[in-house]
């Protein structure tokens, strides 16, 4: 299907964006459900079946493949849902307020559509205008409901009697659930690395091939931090039969929810080399992909399948979105945190959007609250984040755990556990306390295991606090995973308004001195050197961690040199440019100076 608009709306959190699809596919808007939760999706079935007037059937937890089965059947639902909107728009009329008309008025000002649909708003002719009217109906298509998948969260599940179920783990049962919904001209997300088996299970499922007329009905999309890792997953699935439609580029570090840093690899010259190679990465993806085909006997092709290169995080403003574009090529913007904001775009409770309208710098932390052990941006102040200081207060740390996702720990036995459940924190605190450590060491490593915080939870109550449904008895503290781009939107707007804000038509950004989106990621990175360096130098400074550290540095200024290159090219009608970077080189010396 033609795409639309030329952005999309990634998956954020686990409920954030998890109705997203029945908010903004209707004005064909391209959207991304988190699938890794299946009781909030259970949740979201019996909330949403009323709305089609069709009785709602509890899938238990008793059933076989259960989770597989509601992700699927709400994929089901969701798409049925959206159906039903495109219908009932294309037999509405072309009135003032109504969605028809804003759905072309939606549209970016250069989309053939658009201006056909401002041609017929000023025909008189009443034959002609119904005419017309029937040719914008016909192009009215729906954005894409797409899916993602977290590769690290793949947790086993076992039988009643401890036997371990066989393509049962969460992110294989996940993508089952979407591989058998009938979900069409979908694409399904993969985020934070190659997990084998995930991706070999692939092979179990034939909705991904290709059709006769050379499409996927469902494709795969893989988000990446750098040009290596799109190489590495993309081959890795083309030797399987698999082909890889689009490559999500996300920044390191200045993104929402997790943050995969790299090694001081800055967004500018990663898309650089995007640009540089795309040719050479379809080339041979597609030599691999012919020569699976070959060996087993399926049908070859001449002409190679779409290859999207396309990139997220940390845009803020028309003009980084178009130099995106224009300059690199991107095929296509994610635009996540500022939708946080947009109620008719995600879900959100409104005591959470009082929090993030207000967030400033101070109140984003690049925190290490995650239970995976990944690098974690988190908005403070959140009743989550109450929550786990009234239970430390109270002498009892740690999250109850119902969900279980993320419990892989097995430090403390053959069982794995959560790092922010009770259990482990009693347990870790136990061990911590028969150590010989001075008091200041002490206290770090106990901060340490205090800070990790449930998300399976605390992602997912958003949505249940928005629409009064019960999810888990007495749970509703959220966590919200903003990135830093959040303290330069502090109004909540209509879908229209940030839509217009995206291409340039108005600006809801009132930071005149906010940074280009590519200092803003400069400057995390120098942050986040600054503090490599302080921990390096707290445990003691070996030979290997010294070079790690110097090889990042080294990543770091090269990207400033590279960005130096550009500065009379495609920053030149940034004034402040060129003294952001003169700014950010001071302060990398100043880091530097930590280790020596």
């Amino acid at each position: 299907m033609e795409q639309k608009h030329p952005f999309h709306i990634p998956v954020m959190g686990i409920a954030f964006t998890l109705d997203s699809p029945i908010k903004v596919a209707r004005f064909g808007i391209n959207s991304v459900i988190s699938i890794v939760e299946d009781r909030i999706i259970e949740t979201m079935r019996s909330y949403y079946y009323p709305f089609i007037n069709k009785e709602y059937i509890p899938i238990s937890e008793k059933e076989k493949d259960y989770r597989a089965k509601r992700i699927a059947d709400y994929l089901n639902l969701v798409n049925f849902i959206v159906k039903m909107q495109i219908d009932k728009m294309k037999q509405s009329a072309f009135e003032k307020g109504s969605e028809i008309v804003k759905y072309f008025e939606m549209l970016p000002n250069e989309h053939p559509a658009k201006e056909l649909f401002y041609y017929m708003m000023k025909l008189e002719d009443p034959n002609e205008k119904r005419r017309i009217e029937q040719l914008l109906r016909d192009q009215i298509t729906p954005g894409s409901i797409d899916v993602n998948i977290m590769t690290k969260v793949d947790r086993d599940n076992r039988e009643t009697n401890g036997d371990l179920i066989e393509d049962g783990s969460d992110a294989v049962a996940a993508l089952r659930g979407y591989a058998e919904s009938n979900l069409d001209y979908s694409a399904i997300v993969f985020s934070a690395g190659l997990n084998p088996r995930l991706y070999n299970y692939l092979e179990k499922c034939k909705s991904f091939d290709i059709d006769e007329h050379g499409n996927f009905k469902k494709r795969i999309i893989i988000k990446v931090s750098d040009y290596r890792s799109a190489l590495i997953q993309g081959k890795y699935l083309a030797k399987k039969g698999f082909w890889v439609s689009e490559f999500r580029v996300e920044s390191g570090l200045n993104c929402g929810g997790h943050a995969f840093a790299t090694d001081g690899f800055l967004m500018g010259p990663i898309l650089e080399e995007f640009k540089e190679k795309k040719e050479e990465l379809k080339t041979s993806l597609f030599e691999l992909y012919n020569k699976y085909n070959t060996e087993n006997n399926k049908n070859t092709y001449s002409d190679c399948p779409e290859v999207r290169i396309t990139a997220q995080g940390g845009i803020g403003t028309n003009e980084e979105d178009q130099l995106l574009k224009k300059y690199y090529e991107i095929e296509s913007t994610g635009w996540g945190t500022p939708f946080l904001l947009v109620p008719e775009a995600t879900t959100v409770d409104a005591d959470v959007i009082t929090l993030l309208s207000k967030a400033t710098k101070d109140d984003i932390k690049l925190s290490n609250n995650s239970p995976l052990g990944v690098r974690f941006h988190y908005l403070k102040g959140s009743s989550s984040e109450l929550e786990k200081l009234a239970r430390i207060a109270k002498g009892n740390p740690g999250s109850p755990c119902p969900e279980k996702h993320l419990a892989m720990n097995t430090e403390f036995g053959a069982d794995p556990i959560c790092t922010a459940s009770q259990k482990y924190q009693k347990l870790k605190i136990a061990q911590l306390e028969e150590m010989d450590l001075c008091p200041e060491q002490h206290q770090k490593q106990l901060d340490a295991i205090l800070e990790k915080e449930c998300l399976c939870i605390g992602l997912s109550t958003s949505a249940a606090n928005n629409y009064d449904v019960p999810f888990l008895k007495k749970y509703k503290a959220v966590t919200i995973c903003p990135g830093p781009n959040i303290q330069y939107f502090t109004e909540v707007v209509s879908l229209s308004k940030m839509i217009d804000h995206i291409y340039g038509r108005t600006n809801i950004m009132h930071h005149p001195n906010r940074p280009h989106m590519f200092i803003n990621e400069l400057n995390l990175y120098i942050d986040y050197l600054k503090e490599q360096i302080a921990a390096a130098i707290d445990i003691d400074l070996n030979p290997k961690r010294k070079k790690q550290l110097d090889e990042f540095e080294k990543n770091l200024i090269d990207g400033i040199n590279y960005y130096r290159t550009k500065i009379n090219t495609i920053f030149s009608k940034n004034l402040s440019f060129s003294a952001d970077l003169d700014f950010a080189e001071d302060e990398l010396r100043n880091v530097k100076s930590l280790a020596l």
